[in-house]
């Protein structure tokens, strides 16, 4: 099945499901325990999105699938496997999954170190479990489909796990309750001026994921960029006597660096910028962000600017580029704008950064 015959089908088959009834659910924070499948790619900012998934009461994690991205695939199932040994919580199954994009190679950059974890690994208990023989796009397709209406998708990674399940199985669209992703932009990238990471990684997957009809949260860098772990975030947790939070400030402390400002001012201790559990957060509780309706689309051509989110909101049409010469004969016929198309994602847009944190620390403390 090709990229392009996906969308369509995932239509065709949304026109035969009574509306979304389960969508109302996700929406209170004090509702019955929800169930999610964690996505992720440990990844230090990974690791505090897992440790707060596993420790939160209202959420109940069916499966944790380990995609490609700041790190390995074996590297990333190790991340997961010691984290839950740490939380106590080895009865979550871990999967591994996609080694690489749909359709590009991938070159990694080891922002977390070679162990995912600023060299820390070390510092944590060796495993107690060995991840599922199941891989991960299948394990998805599985709970999904013993489930239906009521497991969510909590990617946090590239997309290319949740697209190899949607080819594999594309009915699980219409029983997936939602998707919160960390994810996209549209207010400029991290990996390119365009692009942030996770999309970049796999723009082909992201495309596939933004046009399957399941309802999508979009947490991009447009908030996230905001959530830097500062130092008095550390020190409350390494005061603490409880595992869970001595793991979560021990990686902390190893993301701290010194950065002397301009001007020759003294030195200044930077937390780390932790994007991936604000969409872990939001999920728990989505008064966190302000969200707006846009349709979003995946740049997956562009030389520059492949996997940059274009969002389309306040009703703006869609357009292409000018057409070459070559391919309409003459310089002069121009380009009508295309139709508005629907929203397919509620962006966040502004995020209540102390609102987060209170949710973030208590969790990692235990209270």
């Amino acid at each position: 099945m090709t990229l392009k015959r996906i969308p369509y089908l995932m239509v065709a088959l949304l026109l035969i499901l009574p509306f979304n009834m389960q969508f109302a659910l996700a929406q209170s924070p004090t509702a019955s325990p929800r169930h999610i499948i964690l996505d992720t790619d440990p990844g230090v900012d990974d690791s505090f999105a897992i440790l707060l998934a596993l420790r939160s009461p209202d959420v109940v994690v069916d499966a944790i699938t380990i995609v490609f991205g700041n790190v390995t695939v074996d590297v990333g199932v190790n991340v997961a496997l010691r984290l839950e040994t740490v939380a106590g919580r080895t009865d979550v199954p871990v999967a591994s999954g996609a080694p690489g994009p749909l359709v590009r190679r991938f070159t990694m950059q080891n922002f977390h170190g070679l162990d995912g974890m600023l060299g820390q690994s070390r510092m944590f208990p060796a495993p107690t479990t060995h991840p599922v023989a199941t891989p991960a796009a299948e394990l998805i397709c599985s709970i999904v489909r013993k489930n239906p209406g009521k497991v969510s998708l909590v990617p946090i990674g590239p997309l290319t796990n949740i697209a190899m399940a949607l080819r594999e199985d594309p009915e699980i669209a219409l029983m997936i309750q939602q998707i919160v992703l960390m994810g996209g932009s549209i207010s400029g990238g991290n990996m390119t001026p365009a692009a942030e990471s996770n999309i970049w990684h796999d723009p082909e997957a992201a495309q596939i994921v933004f046009h399957s009809g399941i309802p999508i949260t979009m947490i991009g860098l447009d908030v996230t960029r905001k959530m830097e772990f500062k130092e008095q975030y550390v020190r409350q947790l390494e005061a603490s006597s409880d595992p869970v939070a001595l793991a979560a400030g021990r990686l902390g402390r190893a993301g701290m660096e010194q950065v002397t400002p301009p001007g020759g001012r003294p030195t200044v201790l930077v937390g780390r910028v932790l994007h991936d559990p604000l969409a872990m957060a939001v999920f728990i509780d989505p008064s966190i962000v302000k969200l707006q309706k846009c349709h979003i689309e995946v740049e997956t051509s562009g030389e520059f600017t492949a996997g940059e989110t274009l969002g389309y909101c306040d009703s703006e049409p869609l357009r292409n580029s000018e057409p070459l010469v070559a391919e309409v004969g003459q310089s002069g016929d121009g380009i009508q704008p295309g139709p508005t198309s629907p929203p397919n994602a509620d962006v966040a847009v502004d995020v209540d950064v102390a609102k987060y944190f209170q949710l973030l620390m208590s969790r990692l403390l235990g209270k």
